[in-house]
């Protein structure tokens, strides 16, 4: 079977994922307690499926028998987001922002909170919701983290980005000083090159003004 007959069956198997996926209420409907379990044993069954077919002599065999494996992984993958979550919720109640993509958690503290203007000193009477990721990050230890420092758009574009980097390290270093292993996390400053809302106003700049935890499974 040529390269070119083994992408077209990958291709084949991941829109019969897809379809297939996208007909099942199950998997989309937004109030499912489960939703990203099953959307991480979908997002895996697709990977698979496409896996399968390409190094598989029998592409349709192939894509099923990875489909299979896929949604299994993809789902326990999606299981442990999902608990991790549930568990952060309770811990940091409304002090933080948790969306849960079905591949990673995003954790989003605003930093008019976490640090007084223009400085990169963390206030530490909110270090208690750091400790608490912190202690989260030890129970799920099978991850990798970002710690991803943003500004809004006032002032100079390059201290932008240095304070959002230097905020960064501050969180990353109070991470670490609770247990988590430095191996595991990355400081990267993005400056006021990805905000989230408009800079043209007070609300919009004070959102883009934030710094998040981007919890990434490991596999």
């Amino acid at each position: 079977m040529t390269p070119a007959t083994k992408f077209i069956g990958a291709l084949s198997a991941l829109s019969l994922v897809a379809v297939t996926g996208c007909t099942d209420p199950g998997m989309i409907n937004p109030d499912d307690p489960n939703r990203k379990t099953k959307e991480g044993a979908l997002l895996g069954a697709a990977a698979g499926a496409v896996l399968g077919a390409i190094t598989s002599n029998d592409s349709k065999r192939g894509a099923v028998k990875g489909a299979i494996i896929g949604a299994g992984v993809g789902g326990i993958g999606g299981a442990l987001l999902d608990k991790q979550e549930k568990d952060l919720r309770q811990q940091l109640g409304s002090d933080a922002n948790i969306q849960n993509t079905g591949d990673k958690l995003i954790v989003t503290m605003a930093q008019d909170i976490l640090f007084a203007t223009g400085s990169a000193t963390l206030r530490p009477d909110l270090n208690r919701d750091i400790r608490a990721v912190a202690s989260s990050l030890q129970a799920y230890p099978d991850t990798t983290v970002q710690i991803v420092g943003h500004t809004d758009n006032v002032g100079e574009a390059g201290y932008n980005f240095d304070l959002s980097l230097r905020r960064a390290q501050a969180v990353t270093q109070v991470l670490a000083s609770e247990g988590v292993t430095t191996g595991r996390m990355q400081a990267v400053g993005r400056g006021e090159d990805q905000p989230i809302a408009s800079n043209l106003n007070a609300e919009g700049r004070q959102q883009n003004r934030r710094v998040e935890i981007v919890i990434i499974p490991n596999g």
